[in-house]
């Protein structure tokens, strides 16, 4: 029995939950099941379109990256849930673009590119972790860095 699309899944999950873990940490909505569940399914879904049919390769009609490109836009529907409006504040905007980085990640583990995902997975969590205490020590020297206009709504 072949088990690399099982493989190939239990790696995403993995990847994602490291993601998952630093949301988890930031006390945001989507944390780890959500991510490792997200780059889980995207591997899945491109696994399957890639090893699942392989005797259609190179038969008109086949073309395992429609696919990718439906997972891309499925990942904008989740990403639009986990943003949030309070007023004139908007939130989960990080957390929708980790989730749709991390669906990348998924279809990466999916065509079996392992090595690029451990590492693009490396500089998501960077980019997540490392930027935001930049982000910090900007606040703290220079201010606000963004703050929206006023509204009249409550």
């Amino acid at each position: 029995m072949d088990y690399i699309i099982i493989i190939k899944v239990a790696i995403a999950a993995l990847l994602g939950a490291v993601v998952g873990f630093e949301r988890e940490l930031a006390r945001k909505v989507a944390g780890i099941r959500t991510h490792a569940l997200v780059c889980l399914a995207s591997a899945l879904f491109t696994s399957i379109s890639v090893d699942a049919f392989k005797q259609y390769l190179g038969t008109v009609g086949y073309d395992p990256s429609r696919i990718i490109s439906n997972i891309i836009v499925g990942i904008g529907f989740i990403g639009a849930g986990a943003i949030l409006r309070h007023g004139s504040k908007v939130e989960g905007t990080t957390t929708a673009a980790s989730l749709w980085a991390i669906a990348a990640i998924g279809v990466t583990v999916g065509v079996g590119l392992f090595k690029e995902a451990i590492v693009i997975t490396a500089l998501i969590y960077a980019v997540l972790y490392i930027v935001w205490f930049v982000e910090q020590k900007m606040r703290k020297k220079f201010g606000v860095i963004y703050k929206p206009e006023e509204t009249d709504e409550p």
